[in-house]
C-alpha cells in the first residue's frame, strides 16, 4: 500500500482544511495516509490572545504531531503552510530544518513530495496568467480571519492528493522492484578533452 504523509502547518484553520482535503484524495486512491501538523513554536499567551490562532489551536489539541519518523515512513510527503512574507511558515520551516539527518544518510531519495498554501492575498498570478500559482492548491482569504477554503478549492487539494497518491504509487513500486537503485561509481575527476 502507498504511504502518504500530509505535514502542515496551521494557524487559523485554513491550511488546516486543505491538508485535509489532500489527505482525502489520497485515501480516495487507496493510500494509508498520515496527517500530522507540525509542533507549535509560539508562547501560548500569544496564540490565546489571537482568538481564531487560539480557537483553531484548541480544535487540534489531541492531533498527533508530525515527526521525521513520518517522513521516513512515507513515499510520498505533501507539505503545507500559510505563507509568511512569501515564504514558509517557521513552523514548517523548523520542521524542514530537523530532517537534514534523513537527508544525510539518503533516506528521502526517490520519494514524491507536493505543497500546498493559504495566503491573505494572491500570488503568482502574474507568472500563470491568472490561472494558478507555483504552491499547488492554494486559498486565498483576502484577510478574512473568519473564513475557510471553498468547495472549489478544497476539490482542487482532494485531486492534488490524489495525484500525489498515484504517482507515489508507480514511483515506490519501482523503488520496491529494484528499478531505482543507482549504481555508485566511484568519483572521479570530470574530463574536459584537454590537458
Amino acid at each position: 500500500m502507498t504511504r502518504i504523509a500530509v505535514i502542515y502547518y496551521s494557524a487559523t484553520g485554513n491550511v488546516h482544511a486543505l491538508a485535509r482535503a489532500v489527505a482525502g484524495g489520497a485515501v480516495e486512491e487507496g493510500a494509508e495516509v498520515r496527517l500530522r501538523r507540525v509542533a507549535e513554536q509560539q508562547p501560548e499567551m500569544l496564540i490565546s490572545f489571537k482568538q481564531h490562532w487560539g480557537r483553531h489551536r484548541s480544535e487540534l489539541k489531541d492531533q498527533t504531531d508530525a515527526s521525521i519518523g513520518d517522513l521516513e515512513w512515507a513515499d510520498g510527503i505533501a507539505f503545507g503552510t500559510p505563507t509568511r512574507f512569501g515564504n514558509v511558515a517557521a513552523q514548517l520551516e523548523v520542521f524542514l530544518d530537523l530532517a537534514g539527518e534523513l537527508w544525510e544518510r539518503g533516506a528521502l531519495v526517490d520519494k514524491v513530495a507536493t505543497s500546498f498554501t493559504s495566503s491573505q492575498t494572491e500570488h503568482g498570478d502574474e507568472v500563470f496568467g491568472g490561472g494558478g500559482n507555483p504552491c499547488g492548491a492554494s486559498y486565498t482569504s483576502n484577510h478574512r480571519l473568519d473564513g475557510q477554503p471553498d468547495g472549489t478549492t478544497l476539490a482542487v487539494a482532494r485531486a492534488q492528493g490524489a495525484r500525489l497518491a498515484r504517482i507515489t504509487h508507480v514511483i515506490a513500486a519501482a523503488r520496491a522492484d529494484g528499478r531505482l537503485t543507482r549504481s555508485r561509481a566511484p568519483k572521479t575527476e570530470p574530463s574536459y578533452g584537454y590537458e
